[in-house]
Order: structure tokens, then sequence, then C-alpha cells
């Protein structure tokens, strides 16, 4: 009679452990479509940064009267130099930096602040119809590695490929 006891109460203890197991997989499952579901909700609440063109200023009705408002950020990184005889400058504005508007120039360019001061600007234009407003670089030199830049009231030249820098904004910001 021991010998039969035995199966059964196996068996039953099995039955048991699968059922609970099964039960933990099921609440697990439930779980993992809460936690997606809680970190979709989470993403869609943030801003995406975009790029900042003609397009968005009209949509946004944006315009100087309500520019200094809007956050804007860098696309890549720029790198400023300035040699003197005294010493050897260099700015570097990394990816993703804060700036704002302070004015618009005659032809419609940005002037963009980097800092309290109101000579730490750069210009960036529009460089085709509609499209993003990248860095403003002119008077490259002969081999066109390097353009001039005015930072501070000071002449900087920065490699072209800070001229890749472009404009973004948080879409939800605004």
């Amino acid at each position: 009679m021991k010998k039969q006891l035995f199966p059964v109460i196996l068996n039953f203890h099995s039955a048991l452990f699968l059922f609970g197991f099964n039960y933990i997989c099921q609440k697990l499952e439930n779980m993992k479509y809460a936690l997606l579901f809680i970190v979709g909700i989470i993403l869609l609440s943030c801003g995406v940064k975009i790029p900042y063109t003609d397009e968005i200023r009209d949509e946004f009705s944006l315009n100087n009267g309500n520019l200094d408002k809007v956050q804007f950020y860098t696309s890549a990184t720029i790198i400023l130099e300035r040699v003197t005889s005294e010493t050897n400058e260099r700015i570097i504005i990394p990816v993703n930096t804060k700036c704002v508007w302070q004015s618009t120039d005659k032809s419609g360019n940005l002037i963009i602040r980097f800092d309290e001061s109101s000579e730490s600007t750069l210009t960036f234009k529009s460089t085709s119809n509609r499209g993003k407003m990248y860095l403003y670089l002119k008077d490259f030199n002969s081999n066109g590695k390097y353009a001039v830049v005015y930072y501070n009231n000071l002449k900087y030249y920065c490699t072209s490929s800070s001229g890749n820098a472009y404009l973004m904004v948080v879409i939800k910001k605004i």
C-alpha cells in the first residue's frame, strides 16, 4: 500500500508545481505587457528632437516675437579655434548644446546665443528651400578645410565638418 501511495503523491505535487509555474508565467507575461505599455507612455511623453526648418517655423507660427521662447539644440559638435601670438584658444560646443535665439538678420539667418553674453553667438542659415538651419560658414581658406566665424566678437576658424551642425528643437515643447 505504501508503494502505491508514493506515485499518487508525487503526481499531485508535480501537478501542483506545474499549475503554480504556469500561473506565475501568465502573471509575468501580463506584467511584461504592462511594463512595455508604461515604458511606451514615458517615451511618448518625452519630446523628440527634430531639425528646425522653415516648415516648422511656419507650422507653429514662430517669428521674432516668440522665437526667444524656443529652446534650440545643436545637432553636432562645433569646434572653434583661434590662434594668436599669445594663445591657442579652442572653444568646443558639444552636440545637443542648448542655445537660444537672439535675433534674425536681414537675410533671414538666425543669430543663436550660447550663453548669457550677447556676443556669444553663431549664425545659422537655411541652405536650401525649406531646409535645415546649418551653421553659417564663410570665407573658406584656399584648401576649403577651414572657415571663418565670429564668436564673442572675435574671429575664429572652424573645420568644414562643423558646418554639418544644424539647429534642432523638441517638438513637444514648441
